[in-house]
């Protein structure tokens, strides 16, 4: 379970995120949505100690620096550089690198985990190519496989759906319900609305300021959608 109390985050002299208050169970997908701006990547990066904040983030009761190892984080595949000369299976067997000591290789057993990770993403084939010859669901399907391979309880997933083909999206959509049922926490951030009854079990819908959170037929509805989009959103029913 993660627990955010009264977390607050300032970029300067503009606040990002103001008094957001959130209890996330373990055993489902969490979607997040709002507009641009709204403070969506913010909130995980502050979960992730990764930028300062005010409150308080305890993961299973414990403060969330103290509990990160056990974290998956995909950003945004424009933060990434894809010309880093790097293989498939190199870039997923970092995500073994949480569980060795320092200064240990990865031996055996990791690259048999690499190897399962791989094949669960339809990827075996592309294991000894650059990760700058996949194309983007190709490539989204790999840090998926990254994050199975670091075993984590808790799964951040920013913007993973962007730019990707629909038979990535399904692999990896086939995955995080798989997933979800090894009681695993997974949290989406996402901009396609119409997808968000398919997709997910709970939602989280954030404008600087949560708006509404909760099963997604409780929260995703068109006035919870207007306080945090405005009066020009429309989705069909």
């Amino acid at each position: 379970m993660i627990k955010i109390e009264h977390l607050n985050v300032f970029y300067s002299e503009n606040k990002a995120l103001t008094d957001v208050q959130l209890k996330l169970e373990s055993g489902g997908i969490i979607g997040m949505i709002g507009p641009n701006g709204a403070g969506k990547s913010t909130l995980i990066k502050a979960i992730l100690n990764i930028i300062p904040y005010s409150g308080r983030v305890l993961i299973e009761g414990k403060e969330s620096k103290k509990f990160l190892k056990n974290i998956a984080y995909v950003e945004q595949k424009s933060n990434i550089d894809l010309t880093f000369p790097i293989t498939v299976k190199e870039c997923v067997s970092l995500g073994t690198y949480t569980g060795l000591k320092l200064f240990q290789k990865v031996g055996s057993k990791e690259w048999l985990r690499v190897a399962q990770a791989l094949e669960k993403v339809n990827l075996s084939e592309y294991a000894n190519r650059q990760i700058g010859e996949l194309s983007g669901g190709q490539f989204q399907r790999v840090l998926l496989a990254r994050c199975l391979v670091q075993e984590a309880d808790y799964i951040f997933l920013d913007e993973p759906f962007v730019g990707i083909d629909s038979v990535s999206e399904k692999i990896i959509m086939d995955l995080l319900q798989y997933l979800k049922e090894q009681e695993k926490l997974i949290l989406i951030v996402h901009h396609d609305l119409s997808k968000v009854k398919v997709y997910f079990d709970e939602l989280i819908i954030l404008n600087k300021e949560i708006i509404a959170y909760g099963k997604v037929k409780e929260s995703f509805t068109h006035e919870n959608l207007k306080k945090a989009y405005g009066d020009n959103i429309f989705i069909g029913d």
